[in-house]
């Protein structure tokens, strides 16, 4: 019965089918199999392959690949739950994303998703107290990937930062489960003082490109911010906001916004 149990626990159908994209990608590309050996057919699991893409991505004159593969492996030894977000996170890009044909994509060729699993580790050192390795992280990620997530922030599962190009998320920010945001979204914060300064994104919302959300403040869950809003006000549940400042313009338009990815505002909302 042990022995069944630990057969069924080690089965990964998602790094399975990571691995048979692989090589079919091989087989349409072989000048890329260099690029996916090293990648994904060298490892024996998702959060080695994330581990060793990381490092790669981060690595610089500064702090080698091999230093950062070891924190990363470390990260992931220590929080099986960075590898199940992360999981979460590809199932999330693939399903919203109409550009993702393949669980393969967003491992190879995804800033938005690279950038969430880097913080991801920045935000494990954070909470082990090595804020300045974490800082190290942060940084790197803005370089590399033009994403900058304060290692503090709380970030849940199962999101998609879309194109991901100047996304800012403050040190004091929270977001849900099952969140999409769109390039340069920013989750600001106001005044200088060091306190709970930043907005708290409940699960569920879709943040349109550009849009602008200040302070500690809420957005309630399944809503969604239209492109180029500025938010400064708490928002309610299963609603749609628009403008600047940005006003509730209508209902949210259906279940679960941030997997819908509909960003048009209907004309008839006033």
């Amino acid at each position: 019965m042990a022995e069944t149990q630990a057969n069924i626990t080690s089965v990964d159908p998602v790094w399975e089918r990571i691995c048979d994209e692989a090589r079919q990608a091989i087989d349409d590309e072989p000048l890329l199999g260099g690029l996916v050996h090293s990648s994904i057919l060298h490892h024996g699991s998702l959060q080695a392959a994330l581990a060793y893409r990381t490092a790669l991505k981060l690595s610089s004159d500064e702090m080698t690949d091999q230093m950062l593969r070891e924190i990363c492996d470390e990260a992931y030894g220590d929080d099986p739950g960075l590898a199940e977000s992360a999981r979460a996170d590809l199932v999330a890009v693939h399903e919203r994303d109409p550009a993702s044909h393949r669980y393969l994509q967003p491992l190879l060729y995804f800033k938005g998703f690279q950038a969430i699993q880097a913080y991801r580790v920045a935000h494990w050192l954070w909470r082990q107290g090595r804020h300045d390795l974490a800082y190290f992280f942060q940084m790197r990620v803005s370089e590399e990937f033009g994403v900058d997530i304060h290692p503090a922030a709380k970030v849940g599962k199962g999101i998609m930062l879309d194109h991901a190009h100047s996304i800012v998320i403050g040190e004091t920010a929270v977001v849900g489960d099952n969140v999409s945001m769109l390039h340069s979204v920013t989750l600001g914060g106001t005044g200088k003082e060091e306190e709970d300064r930043h907005p708290k994104i409940d699960n569920g919302v879709l943040i349109g490109a550009g849009a602008k959300v200040l302070g500690n403040i809420r957005v309630g869950h399944c809503s969604r911010i239209a492109a180029g809003s500025v938010v400064l006000n708490d928002i309610p549940p299963n609603t749609t906001v628009a403008g600047v400042p940005a006003k509730v313009v209508g209902e949210a338009g259906c279940d679960q916004p941030s997997v819908n990815m509909d960003q048009m505002v209907p004309c008839g909302n006033k």
